[in-house]
């Protein structure tokens, strides 16, 4: 079992009002689904995000960035603020009165979802990070479920005659040398060097983008050297090593903010993947990597070291035909596919030898992950057409190759670039990813009604189940929640309740849903579940 979540920041634009500022936009989008669910809590306003036991500048090599040396990009222990004018043009002041909202700025750019999810405005862009899952398959689907989140606020914003209607990406890059993040989140044993973390992980993330890179036209940050590369990210990472996630990004993170018991967990924070559409690209993106964590736990993971890495992320993401070499430092040029071969025998060897055929829940995740590892390997070996329809970077290719050669145009021609921005438009009805998924062209891992549940359900068997339902059951008492801790704010009870989960496995429907199928307030729910004394009989009546 391996705990795990996503994150994704969406690109967004406003056609009709090409100058507004992304940051107001990206409220304007928070505020549009907090509409939708009126998920309220006390005060009238939505379940906010506590930020109590946020710690960004931690670093896993052991210090603290001092706040003065760090870049303002790094604070995310604190919220965004938008000044009273900000506010006003972000949300028009009719919506601000129909709200209830006040002229201070202090308006609703962080909520938690009633699935367990979180949805704030992040460096300028909507973000969702999904619940906490503990399998690859449930990764695909709530990390599906931001994206009908996605279009729900596009459609509400779009509803509205006066609001300029906003477009919601699932991509990485403006093509003018911004990206935007697409981050993953394991959660492994503090145990377990952090040195070894990484020298088994820098050759895996180097090479993995071949099974699932999301494709991008361009080369280079500014995508100006025309041509077509495997991966968003790859021209943006500059570092090894680091803690930065905006600015000089590495390939291996360093962030230290476990959100879980921190001398028994270390969560590792993910920075190089590419935000992905197909289902079995994200599949494999989770699954291979959380197999790749159990081989260094295990002290199994290959032993190579690829001389640059950086160079060789940049170089592989270059070269489609899948042909090109990097060095390792014992000297051999070996390429993409063979490192992800190493890894994945590795990986096989491991569950022969333990007998374990799932190392996620029991429910043959790790079999089938092994299985699509192995079958799309050999594919991009031998007939990379044949996998267009899981590898989201060749479907992408084979799709804009489709107008090149019906057109006569080449790389540069400015009108592929807009079909590489409509491949991933949330809107099913414009985005080129879901007419191809509506035609049969592309494989998936949970269908529609799955994704659809895990918009408003919380995963069972992790912590997010108890958040998720807190959030659903009990919002108006709820005046604050984070990964760690759901704060309830209940009339009668004398002060604010706290209740900690930093175990990431309790607060599981296992454990809890008795608990929320028994009481119908927050009053009785906290009683029981924290051992307070019952409440006072209701006093005699006036005469």
């Amino acid at each position: 079992m391996r705990v795990m979540g996503s994150e994704t920041e969406y690109g967004i634009h406003a056609p009709s009002a090409p100058g507004a500022n992304a940051t107001m936009m990206s409220a304007r989008i928070i505020q549009a689904y907090a509409n939708l669910t009126r998920q309220r809590a006390a005060g009238g306003a939505e379940t906010r995000w506590d930020y109590t036991d946020e710690e960004p500048l931690h670093d896993a090599r052991g210090w603290t960035v001092e706040r003065s040396a760090a870049d303002p990009s790094q604070l995310t222990d604190r919220p965004p603020v938008l000044d009273a004018e900000a506010v006003a043009l972000a949300y028009g002041r009719q919506e601000l009165e129909a709200d209830g909202s006040d002229e201070s700025g202090s308006l609703l750019m962080n909520m938690v979802l009633g699935n367990g999810a979180r949805l704030y405005v992040d460096h300028a862009h909507p973000e969702y990070s999904s619940p906490e899952v503990t399998n690859p398959r449930d990764i695909v689907a709530w990390d599906a479920a931001g994206d009908l989140v996605a279009l729900a606020t596009v459609r509400k914003v779009a509803a509205d005659p006066e609001l300029p209607s906003i477009n919601l990406y699932k991509n990485n890059t403006d093509n003018k040398s911004v990206s935007y993040g697409s981050h993953e989140n394991y959660l492994m044993p503090r145990s377990v060097p952090f040195g070894d973390i990484v020298r088994g992980l820098t050759p895996f993330f180097v090479t993995r983008q071949i099974i699932c890179g999301a494709g991008r036209l361009g080369i280079g940050q500014d995508g100006s050297t025309p041509g077509f590369q495997i991966s968003q990210r790859a021209d943006f990472f500059e570092a090894e090593v680091g803690l930065e996630t905006t600015i000089r990004r590495p390939i291996i993170n360093t962030r230290d903010e476990p959100h879980a018991t921190a001398d028994k967990y270390r969560r590792l924070h993910v920075i190089i993947g590419d935000a992905n559409l197909s289902q079995v690209s994200n599949y494999l993106k989770f699954g291979t990597t959380a197999l790749v964590l159990s081989l260094i736990e295990a002290g199994q993971a290959p032993k190579i070291e690829v001389h640059e890495p950086v160079a060789g992320l940049q170089a592989i993401s270059h070269d489609t035909s899948l042909t090109a070499t990097v060095r390792l430092l014992d000297g051999r040029r070996v390429t993409a596919l063979d490192i992800q071969w190493m890894y994945y025998e590795a990986a096989a060897k491991l569950a022969q030898e333990t007998g374990v055929s799932d190392s996620f829940s029991g429910d043959g995740h790790t079999r089938d992950v092994l299985e699509r590892w192995e079958s799309t390997l050999g594919l991009l070996g031998s007939n990379p057409a044949g996998a267009a329809g899981s590898v989201e970077w060749l479907a992408k290719m084979s799709l804009l190759d489709g107008y090149r050669n019906r057109d006569g145009v080449e790389w540069n021609d400015a009108r592929l670039g807009l079909v590489d921005l409509q491949w991933s438009d949330v809107r099913p009805e414009k985005g080129l990813y879901y007419r191809m998924l509506s035609r049969g062209r592309m494989q998936t891992i949970v269908d529609d009604a799955t994704i659809s549940r895990a918009v408003a359900e919380p995963p069972s068997d992790t912590r997010a189940y108890f958040r998720g339902k807190c959030v659903s059951s009990f919002g108006k008492d709820v005046v604050g929640a984070s990964w760690d801790s759901v704060i309830f704010d209940v009339p009668g009870i004398g002060k604010l309740q706290r209740v900690p989960t930093r175990e990431p496995l309790r607060g599981t429907e296992a454990l809890t849903g008795q608990l929320f199928r028994k009481h119908a307030t927050a009053g009785a729910f906290l009683r029981e579940l924290l051992g307070l004394d019952p409440a006072p009989p209701p006093g005699p009546q006036a005469g």
